[in-house]
């Protein structure tokens, strides 16, 4: 069964929603997680790919028993990470101040 949402409520999220900040907190998000997803999805296929077609490539030795491959795959790893921790520095430094200022203003308006 769906949560029943009161009239209150819902009038001050659609009033929020409508504002500029709504939608500056919108555009910030995907400005970030856009490119940031095609630039992860290009590198994860380039090394897929590369697996696939450029095996040579792949099983030279860098050091020891390292490939080419286990330095690709472990960077899809370093990578993951990365990109995780440059989210959050992101979102703290530039969405949250935003998210926290519409939350208040919500929390205000519907406890009135």
């Amino acid at each position: 069964m769906a949560e029943r949402i009161p009239p209150k409520a819902h009038a001050a999220y659609q009033r929020i929603h409508a504002t500029d900040e709504f939608a500056e907190l919108k555009r910030s998000y995907l400005r970030f997680v856009v490119p940031l997803t095609v630039a992860f999805m290009t590198w994860y296929l380039l090394y897929v790919l590369m697996s696939n077609y450029a095996g040579d490539f792949m099983a030279h030795k860098v050091a020891g028993n390292i490939n080419v491959a286990l330095i690709f795959g472990l960077l899809q790893f370093v990578s993951t990470f990365a990109i995780a921790i440059w989210y959050a520095r992101f979102a703290a430094r530039r969405m949250d101040p935003i998210a926290d200022r519409l939350r208040a203003e919500y929390d205000e308006e519907i406890t009135r």
